[in-house]
This record gives C-alpha cells, sequence and structure tokens, in this order.
C-alpha cells in the first residue's frame, strides 16, 4: 500500500483517532519485531528443569510421565 495514501487516509481522521491509529501502527511494529526476533536462535532456558527428578525416572520414564502429566 502506498504511503502517501495511508497519509491521506489519515490527515482525515479526528486527532482521537490519530493517536488510536498511532497506537496501533506502534503495536504493530512491535509485534513485527518480535515475530522476527523469535526467527532468531532456539533459547535454551528450560534446560535443567527436571534435573531434580533425574534420580528418580530414567529418560524413558520421564516421557511417559510427561504423557501423563498433560
Amino acid at each position: 500500500m502506498e504511503a502517501q495514501v495511508i497519509k491521506s487516509k489519515l490527515e482525515e481522521l479526528p486527532e482521537d483517532l490519530k493517536r488510536e491509529a498511532y497506537d496501533f501502527i506502534e503495536f504493530l511494529l512491535q509485534k513485527h519485531g518480535a515475530a522476527k526476533a523469535k526467527k532468531g536462535k532456539f533459547k535454551f532456558d528450560w534446560e535443567g528443569g527436571l534435573s531434580n527428578l533425574k534420580k528418580k525416572y530414567t529418560s524413558v520414564e520421564l516421557q511417559h510421565k510427561a504423557l501423563e502429566w498433560r
């Protein structure tokens, strides 16, 4: 969409709706930025989350437990 078309439509809005349009544009920019950031490397912040259970269960047993916990 042409930027000029958007600008002309924006000029037609009353001031309170211009502010709302601005807020929505900010939301879209943040949403796009977050989606773009997610395409990066994988996060492993969950790593070790079940380490307290490693003496009690084998990895296969933990897989079965995970299915039960769902």
